[in-house]
């Protein structure tokens, strides 16, 4: 089995959460998060801002849609809308509501380039392992959402200049290895990384650790990373950056020089701490280059 990284409240810097009227965690004046059952998406934006003038990033599960208008409302406005979504890659649990949220709001959806195939109807991603290491939850990945979603209406790629458009101050990092396009974002004014599932803070393999969401510093969800070498490339490069603060998909948000040093350490011993002793993927990778990361939709 592979190693964790606990991570204890007070001395590593976990956030306070106490929830906001619109039951979002607001870590900073312009950032909150909410956790939609097993995922977290995030607000950028200050409270009240006007139509147009905040960004979504990740759209949950399916059928959570109407917990992120409310929230929404309740932040900026009954009738604010987002400037933009940013995807920080297409599965199931970060894109759930976005083609009714995107329809309803009629906003761009910005995602990587190599990404999009699975958002444009084009391509499904690569089969799940129920059997790297994982937990009630990975035994039941199988059975997960995988086929392919066109939001091609609304679906723009990043530029190509690190930018992204409707957030300025933030760039994106292509971070593959849990997916082929997948991004981080980083915000150099005060050290952020919204880091999706380049790495994350509960165990997502356990049932019982999504339910208590103890802090524990992990790599990828195991069950859906398809290139191991390209996941720990990717954290080496987001600890490089000595963040001060981090939010991941699943897990609370980080911050502090604790979180950093744990993440030192996971980018250190990465085949020790998050590499599963078996996985379909460990020997043959699902890799653009030879189209294997892309299958039928």
């Amino acid at each position: 089995m592979k190693e964790q990284i606990a991570l204890e409240p007070a001395p590593f810097g976990d956030l306070p959460h106490g929830k906001t009227e619109d039951k979002t965690h607001e870590i900073a004046p312009d950032l909150a998060y909410q956790r939609l059952i097993l995922a977290n998406i995030v607000f950028w934006g200050r409270p009240g801002a006007e139509d147009r003038s905040w960004v979504l990033v990740d759209t949950g599960l399916p059928g959570l849609s109407g917990m992120i208008e409310h929230a929404a409302h309740q932040r900026f406005g009954e009738f604010s809308r987002p400037a933009a979504i940013v995807l920080t890659h297409g599965h199931f649990d970060h894109t759930g509501g976005l083609k009714h949220l995107a329809r309803h709001w009629d906003v761009p959806i910005y995602v990587h380039e190599l990404e999009m195939p699975y958002l444009n109807g084009r391509a499904s991603y690569p089969p799940p392992d129920p059997h790297a290491d994982g937990g009630l939850i990975a035994r039941l990945s199988p059975f997960f959402p995988k086929g392919s979603m066109d939001v091609s209406a609304w679906l723009h790629p990043l530029p190509l200049n690190g930018t992204i458009p409707e957030m300025p101050g933030w760039i994106w990092l292509h971070t593959p290895g849990h997916s082929v396009g997948h991004i981080s974002l980083w915000r150099e004014s005060d050290r952020t990384l919204i880091v999706g599932d380049a790495f994350i803070t509960t165990n997502q393999e356990s049932a019982y650790a999504v339910a208590i969401q103890k802090p524990e510093l992990h790599g990828p969800p195991t069950f859906l990373t398809t290139d191991w070498a390209a996941a720990r490339d990717s954290v080496a490069l987001l600890a490089a950056f000595q963040p001060e603060l981090v939010i991941c998909g699943h897990g609370r948000a980080m911050r502090g020089p604790e979180m950093r040093k744990a993440l030192e350490l996971l980018a250190m011993e990465f085949e020790q701490i998050a590499v599963p002793t078996r996985s379909a993927y460990l020997d043959e990778p699902a890799l653009v280059a030879d189209g294997s990361a892309y299958r039928d939709p």
